[in-house]
């Protein structure tokens, strides 16, 4: 049940931590701060009331302007690999931890309010967000939730009513961020650095307990977190995988233990398919492009089981030897996970040796036609089962190349061997191949109306759509095509 018209009560589980691992500090209020948009659903599964958050009382505690009693407010430390240097010293620059929340299924969530004002890591910034970063992470968090993959969320939204200088004056903005914590690779790493062995082995059992609750009274704990955090991030990659994101950033302590998404800076839905694809303006030399997500994925668990060889086994030689044991397992796990989904956005229940080389000469028409990843295996769902007043069927919208009609006749032959009705294919296709993402020129469009005409109706009905990806309505038909000539979105920037 809603707590109605008052701030919650907070659980402090990361706060009875020691203090090296956070420094103690209040949001810094803001000056005029005044409601953008409330995350209703997401309010009420906390057991927070949607109409006081969205109130004058509700607005001033999401900007950090009010502090509840029972609030004990933090930044966290953590170090990171960034483009593959270690800095040893990152930490929490702009954003502070309130306290933690229970869900409806007594899950703990953490609530962090992101451009909460300067704290000891943010090395000469402001601790401020503009809002353009804010609404992309709103609209990109939702989407990827609806979307049905690992997560952190966007509860709220709020415009401080200071404005922010980065390459010129821009308003700011807050966003509350829920994740189901803020542990990073970095987190371990920041001890690891410090050769602080005792924190390593408080931290190990904290994110067991928090994330994998049935694995928290492992013989080598150490050991049972690294095989849990290595499969819940084969399963994420493969997830944006599947989905054509790039993420931009994928520096270790921009990845979660939790396997959640978290940093939607640099990071974009890839619109015609190459695998060369990168957004982030910094990513010179494509170290984080969507082919490469994979392998980064698998080094930043190599780094994250190095940092974690001082508490895996008193010897050295065989602390080393089962980091390495569970690393190796990334590739069969991201494998396992990513095969099944293509699986099924192709509509196939059973697995046949021939299917590798069907898919392989899917990837290979659509990069050679530069197709939309999107629209392309959607278009495939309707082809699964063509037939006459399909209401789901973007013929309307999107074509496939003539080109694609040999490899089309492989597949319709391929599917022809399934067990399941063609039916009931087609209907699997469609819960695994959206219509509707989030697609980076409409995400721009939205921040560029809210920040220089102060128009939020962009953002507000981008959100709305993308809360129901898989559902074709024609009415929302420009919510749907790729960009065209001049609309592209090329490069995506950080925000900080």
């Amino acid at each position: 049940m809603a707590n109605t018209g008052a701030p919650p009560t907070f659980e402090h589980t990361f706060a009875d931590l020691p203090e090296r691992f956070y420094q103690a500090l209040a949001p810094t209020p803001v000056a005029a701060p005044a409601p953008i948009r409330v995350n209703r659903p997401l309010a009420k599964q906390l057991g927070l009331d949607p109409e006081w958050l969205a109130s004058a009382a509700g607005t001033a505690w999401l900007a950090g302007n009010t502090v509840t009693p029972n609030s004990q407010p933090l930044a966290a430390a953590y170090a990171g690999h960034q483009f593959g240097g270690f800095n040893p010293q990152l930490g929490d620059g702009r954003a502070i931890l309130l306290g933690e929340l229970r869900n409806q299924s007594g899950q703990l969530f953490d609530l962090q309010l992101k451009g909460a004002g300067p704290t000891r890591w943010s090395r000469g910034g402001d601790g401020r967000s503009p809002l353009g970063p804010v609404l992309r992470e709103y609209i990109v968090s939702e989407a990827m939730a609806a979307l049905g993959v690992p997560t952190t969320r966007a509860l709220a939204a709020v415009a401080s009513g200071e404005p922010v200088m980065r390459d010129r004056m821009l308003p700011g903005a807050i966003l509350a961020r829920v994740a189901a914590s803020h542990l990073r690779i970095g987190s371990v790493e920041y001890f690891a650095a410090r050769k602080d062995k005792e924190a390593l082995h408080t931290l190990v059992d904290y994110a067991l307990r928090r994330h994998f609750a049935q694995h928290a009274e492992a013989a080598n704990q150490a050991l049972a977190l690294l095989e849990c955090v290595v499969r819940a991030q084969a399963n994420l990659v493969s997830h944006w995988q599947l989905l054509g994101f790039i993420h931009g950033v994928m520096n270790t302590d921009n990845m979660l233990l939790s396997g959640e998404t978290i940093d939607y800076g640099p990071c974009a839905f890839m619109d015609a398919f190459n695998p060369d694809t990168v957004f982030s303006s910094i990513d010179h030399a494509g170290r984080y492009a969507y082919r490469n997500q994979p392998g980064i994925a698998h080094w930043n668990l190599a780094s994250l089981a190095q940092s974690l060889v001082p508490v895996l086994h008193d010897d050295t030689e065989q602390a080393v030897a089962l980091a390495q044991s569970v690393v190796d397992t990334f590739s069969d796990h991201f494998l396992t996970a990513h095969t099944q989904g293509l699986q099924a956005k192709l509509g196939l229940s059973t697995e046949r040796t021939e299917d590798a080389v069907l898919i392989e000469g899917l990837y290979e028409l659509m990069a050679q036609e530069a197709t939309d990843f999107t629209l392309t295996f959607r278009r495939l769902a309707d082809l699964a089962h063509p037939s006459p007043g399909n209401s789901q069927d973007i013929g309307d919208l999107y074509a496939l190349p003539a080109c694609f009609d040999p490899w089309l006749q492989q597949w319709q032959a391929r599917l022809a061997l399934e067990q399941r009705s063609p039916e009931a294919q087609q209907a699997a296709m469609y819960q695994a191949n959206p219509v509707f993402i989030a697609r980076n020129h409409l995400v721009e469009a939205a921040i560029t109306a809210a920040t220089d005409e102060g128009d939020f109706a962009p953002f507000n009905t981008l959100v709305e759509r993308l809360s129901n990806p898989w559902h074709w309505e024609a009415k929302d038909r420009a919510l749907a095509l790729p960009p065209e000539a001049g609309q592209q979105v090329y490069k995506t920037f950080c925000g900080t």
